[in-house]
């Protein structure tokens, strides 16, 4: 006897293709298709930003105003409908905290999230609706979790709602001043531990509060149990290890597809790559490089941050430049100081690399089809995405053995004839170079090339699998909250 289809609520604080600003929004896009096709009743729920306008996206009003609490006042809230192929979506919409054209950066962005979160709940009402699992996505949603383990276990409409707590970059916590709580009436939230004195950490809530916590690979949800990568939380994740799992995030496989990409010179598959050159040759045409299909060309589309491995690429391409004729290509933008190095080594070595200094959907897609090897030395990767995109489009990737980077890149010195691209342990430029240099050799042999790039072409990682693991997280979390009550 199969077991009876979930009622899911997916709530994030963005989702594709309403707002992104992150990999958060791609996982909020993806991932409740991926589990509605499984038989699953899924709703997304976000909020409406002002930048999600109404002549692009068709919208309806599901009820009339609502009210959630504001401090000693009230915010009236307004439910609106829209449909993402299969997936009802819900937006929650305020004038004052949610109407803005940005998603974060605003000194009352605890105050925004806390309406949103407190918005999400009094809608399950309003709609009549109750999911048996509220799946709440980094500190933005921290207060559901934590509403419901707390006030929610004394009204018997949210009393069997369960909730899964994803963790998708530790770094962002959403700490504020305890007068947070007064705002969302809230006063009678216990301190933690692992909170500083006066505040209150919404990710620290959401952590210690869901009835289960996942991170997006498995690695990485090892990796927080450590005071090295645990950002002050390892301490409440040990705690709470047992009901700690990690669900490696998927790709669209539709959306990425060399065969089917408008965006790149010429489309290919894993039996016809030798129609990749042609997308090299217009990379390295568009970069004002010398076209030389002999020389290995490294890729890479990031963000500039310490977090992305910046401060290891100054020795490392200068050692590259020195002892290889490979060139080297950069889109990506960030922090001022990794604008300046870049613009600073573009101008000793004009004739080996180019660093686009912005953003461009279309320029990251040709990389990805044009490039030999995609570089990724991360510091701290929860996931990461870059590397199964290069992976996809016949790009071997040379990372650092990090978070969803170890969980998905098999090293093919390691694994002689498994191996899907090449990795390093360390952190340090010497480490990444040695990377570099194994994968460079590899390079040289065609054979072998052709073969790591078939493997990790062949690799799967569409949402499928990992929908899969999420109904069985969902399952646990309803067992869990059962056995609680």
């Amino acid at each position: 006897m199969s077991e009876k289809p979930l009622k899911i609520l997916f709530l994030a604080a963005e989702a594709v293709p309403f707002a992104k600003v992150g990999g958060l929004a791609d996982v909020a896009g993806s991932l409740p298709q991926a589990i509605r096709a499984l038989g699953h009743d899924v709703r997304l729920m976000i909020p409406r930003y002002g930048s999600i306008r109404s002549d692009t996206f068709e919208f309806r009003t599901l009820a009339p105003p609502f009210t959630v609490p504001a401090g000693r006042d009230q915010e009236h809230v307004h439910l609106l409908g829209a449909q993402m192929d299969e997936v009802p979506v819900y937006l929650i919409w305020n004038e004052v905290y949610l109407a803005r054209d940005g998603v974060y950066g605003f000194e009352d962005d605890p105050q925004r999230f806390a309406i949103f979160g407190r918005a999400a709940l009094a809608a399950l009402r309003v709609l009549d609706w109750q999911p048996d699992v509220i799946h709440a996505n980094d500190w933005h949603t921290g207060i559901v979790p934590t509403w419901l383990d707390t006030e929610g276990r004394e009204e018997p409409f949210y009393q069997e709602m369960a909730a899964l707590f994803t963790i998708h970059n530790l770094a962002y916590q959403g700490v504020s001043g305890r007068l947070i709580l007064t705002f969302a009436r809230m006063e009678y939230v216990k301190h933690l531990e692992v909170e500083q004195p006066g505040t209150v950490n919404w990710m620290a809530q959401g952590i210690a509060h869901a009835d289960l916590i996942n991170t997006v690979s498995r690695r990485y949800a090892q990796e927080i149990l450590t005071p090295e990568m645990g950002m002050g939380l390892d301490p409440l994740l040990n705690e709470r290890k047992e009901h700690l799992f990690g669900v490696l995030n998927g790709l669209d496989y539709e959306r990425w597809n060399p065969a089917t990409d408008a965006a790149i010179a010429h489309r290919f598959d894993v039996d016809h790559l030798d129609g990749r050159l042609i997308n090299k040759t217009a990379l390295q045409q568009q970069a004002r490089l010398a076209v030389r299909p002999d020389a290995p060309l490294v890729g890479m589309v990031s963000r500039l941050d310490k977090v992305k491995g910046m401060e290891l690429l100054e020795p490392v391409l200068e050692w590259l430049f020195s002892e290889s004729e490979a060139q080297f290509i950069l889109l990506g933008t960030g922090e001022p100081e990794y604008h300046e190095m870049f613009e600073r080594l573009q101008a000793r070595y004009p004739s080996r690399m180019r660093a686009f200094l912005k953003f461009d959907a279309v320029l990251a897609r040709r990389i990805y089809a044009g490039a030999d090897l995609f570089l990724m030395p991360s510091a701290i990767e929860p996931c990461g995405l870059g590397q199964m995109i290069a992976m996809r489009y016949g790009c071997v990737p040379v990372v650092r053995a990090v978070g969803g980077l170890a969980d998905t890149v098999t090293d093919d010195t390691l694994r002689r004839g498994r191996g899907t691209g090449f990795s390093f342990d360390d952190f340090s430029a010497v480490a990444c170079q040695d990377a570099l240099r194994r994968a460079l050799e590899a390079y040289r042999q065609p054979e072998r090339w052709r073969r790591i790039q078939q493997r990790g072409m062949r690799m799967d990682f569409s949402w499928d699998a990992s929908a899969r693991e999420y109904v069985e997280l969902y399952r646990k979390a309803v067992a869990e909250r059962r056995r609680k009550r």
